[in-house]
C-alpha cells in the first residue's frame, strides 16, 4: 500500500464555481478513487484562495466586508465540491489563521533567496500576475483572458530569485522527476522557464491591503500566488510538522492557464525550502461552449449546476469525464450532452442493466458477489495510472457495448423458452459477472451508478429488476 497525496488548484472566491473548477475536481476525484481501489491510502486536498485585489474589489462592489464576502463564497465552493460527490479528505481556506502563520514562516525560510527592488512594468489584476515586456508585446498590451489592457506599475516589491533555481527546475522537468502532462506542455514550460525573470512576491500594502503581511515589513503584503501555492504544504502541517509521509504530492491537477505558476513559481518555492517537487503536474484544457471559449461578454457561459440538474449528477460526471478530453480543449453543447445521455448512458448502460436484471429475475438467477469478478486488468490500470481518463472511460464503454452484443448473440430468452436451464444459468451468470466487473471499472467516474449496479447484481440473493431505470430517457 502506498501513501498518495492529490492536490487541486484552489479557486479564487471572487466569483461562482464554473466548469473549469468542476474539471479539476472530477479528474482528481477519479484518480483518488482509483488509487483507493488499488488499496492505497489517499489524502486529497481542496480549498479556496481568498486573498488579493480581485476578492477585495468584488467584495466592495457587493457592499460587503471582505471577510464576510470571502466566507460566503468559500462556502459556495465547499457546497459545490460536495454536490459533485468529490471524495476529498482535507479542505483549506487561505484566510485560516494557521495557514497565514505558516505562510509567514515559509517567507522567513525563503529569505536567503529574497531581495527588495523597485518593480517597473506591467500587471494584470484579473490574472493577479506580473507581465513581462515580451508577453506585453505579444498580446499588444491586452490580456487575452480578460480583454483588458495591462496596467503599468512602479512600486517597491520583494523578489524571489528564480535564477537560483532555474537549472534545478529544468533538470527535474527534463528527466521526469517532475512530470508535466500532457507531454507537449512540458516543452512549453521549459521555454517559459528560459525567459522567466525573478518573481515579485509582494505588493505595497497601500495597493493591496487584503493579504498575508510580510514578516518584518508592515508596508508590504505577500503576492497572492505565494500565499495560494503554499496551501499544498501548509494543509499538511508544514513547517510545524514533518510532511514527508505524503509529500511530494503524487499528482497536482491544474488548468492549463495556471500551469506556469505550478511548473515554475511553485518549484522555486519548494527548492528554496529544501523540499522535493511534486511527482506529476496534470494540466487539463478548457471546456468550450459551441466551439468558443466561455465568456460572460459572449453570453455562452455554461453553469455547471444547470448541467447537473438537467440529467442528474452521474450524467454530469459521465460527460465531463468521457467526452471532455483529459488534456486538451473540448466542446460542450446541450445537444451533445443530451445525445450522450440518451444514446449512451440510458441506452448502452441503463438498458443493459434493465434487460439483464429482468432476465435474471424472471429466471431466478441468484446475485453475484463482487469477489467473483476479474481484477481491474493491466490496460485499465495503465490508462488510469497515466492519467488518461477519457481513454480509460472509452475502454470501459467498449466492454459495456460488447456486453450488449453478447446478450443479443446468446439470446437467453430463447434458452429459457426452449427449457435449456443449465445453459441459461451459465450464460446469465457470465453476463452478470462481466457487468459487475464493468461497474468496478466505472467506480472512479460514476460511484453512485456502480453502487446501484452492485445493489442489483453484486450481492447474494435474488436479483430484482429495478423499479425505475438507472437513466430514464427524455
Amino acid at each position: 500500500m502506498s501513501k498518495v497525496y492529490i492536490c487541486t488548484a484552489i479557486p479564487y472566491v471572487n466569483g461562482n464555481p464554473h466548469i473549469g473548477h468542476a474539471m479539476d475536481y472530477l479528474l482528481s476525484d477519479a484518480y483518488a478513487r482509483f488509487r483507493r481501489m488499488l488499496g492505497d491510502e489517499v489524502r486529497f486536498q481542496v480549498g479556496t484562495d481568498e486573498h488579493g485585489n480581485k476578492v477585495y474589489s468584488t467584495a466592495q462592489k457587493n457592499n460587503l466586508p471582505v471577510e464576510e464576502y470571502a466566507a460566503q463564497n468559500s462556502q459556495k465552493f465547499q457546497d459545490f465540491v460536495q454536490k459533485l460527490n468529490i471524495s476529498y479528505t482535507d479542505v483549506i481556506r487561505t484566510t485560516d489563521p494557521e495557514h497565514v502563520r505558516r505562510c509567514q514562516e515559509i517567507w522567513q525560510k525563503l529569505t536567503p533567496h529574497i531581495y527588495a527592488a523597485e518593480y517597473d512594468g506591467w500587471y494584470c489584476e484579473g490574472c493577479e500576475r506580473f507581465i513581462t515586456q515580451k508577453e506585453y508585446d505579444e498580446t499588444n498590451g491586452v490580456c487575452p483572458d480578460h480583454q483588458k489592457p495591462y496596467e503599468r506599475l512602479t512600486e517597491k516589491n520583494y523578489y524571489l530569485r528564480i535564477s537560483d533555481f532555474k537549472d534545478e527546475i529544468r533538470e527535474q522537468i527534463e528527466n521526469g522527476k517532475m512530470a508535466i502532462l500532457p507531454e507537449f506542455r512540458k516543452q512549453e514550460m521549459l521555454n517559459l522557464l528560459e525567459d522567466t525573470p525573478d518573481i515579485s512576491i509582494s505588493r505595497p500594502k497601500k495597493q493591496l491591503s487584503w493579504g498575508v503581511p510580510v514578516p518584518g515589513d508592515e508596508s508590504q503584503v505577500m503576492y497572492v500566488w505565494l500565499d495560494a501555492l503554499s496551501n499544498y504544504i501548509t494543509i499538511l502541517g508544514y513547517p510545524d510538522q514533518d510532511i514527508s509521509e505524503f509529500w511530494p504530492a503524487t499528482a497536482q491537477f491544474v488548468g492549463k492557464d495556471i500551469l506556469r505558476f505550478h511548473a515554475i513559481t511553485w518549484p522555486a518555492i519548494l527548492l528554496g525550502l529544501g523540499l522535493p517537487l511534486p511527482q506529476t503536474l496534470v494540466s487539463h484544457g478548457h471546456v468550450l461552449s459551441n466551439g468558443q471559449k466561455m465568456s460572460k461578454s459572449l453570453g455562452n457561459v455554461v453553469d455547471p449546476m444547470e448541467v447537473v440538474e438537467r440529467h442528474g449528477l452521474e450524467a454530469f460526471r459521465y460527460y465531463f469525464s468521457r467526452h471532455i478530453d483529459t488534456f486538451v480543449d473540448s466542446d460542450f453543447t446541450w445537444e451533445k450532452y443530451d445525445e450522450a445521455y440518451n444514446n449512451e448512458l440510458a441506452n448502452d448502460l441503463g438498458n443493459l442493466v434493465q434487460r439483464l436484471a429482468t432476465l435474471c429475475s424472471k429466471n431466478e438467477i441468484s446475485g453475484i458477489v463482487t469477489g467473483d469478478c476479474k481484477d481491474l486488468g493491466p490496460e485499465y490500470i495503465t490508462l488510469m495510472g497515466n492519467f488518461e481518463f477519457s481513454k480509460a472511460f472509452d475502454y470501459i464503454w467498449s466492454q459495456i457495448r460488447e456486453l450488449n452484443k453478447e446478450i443479443d448473440q446468446s439470446k437467453p430468452w430463447e434458452l429459457a423458452k426452449n427449457g435449456e436451464t443449465a445453459r441459461l444459468q451459465t450464460v446469465l451468470h457470465d453476463l452478470v459477472i462481466k457487468l459487475v466487473h464493468a461497474a468496478q471499472l466505472l467506480e472512479p467516474f460514476l460511484p453512485d451508478t456502480s453502487a446501484s449496479i452492485y445493489q442489483i447484481f453484486g450481492v447474494d440473493g435474488a436479483i430484482q429488476r429495478p423499479e425505475t431505470p438507472l437513466f430514464p430517457k427524455d
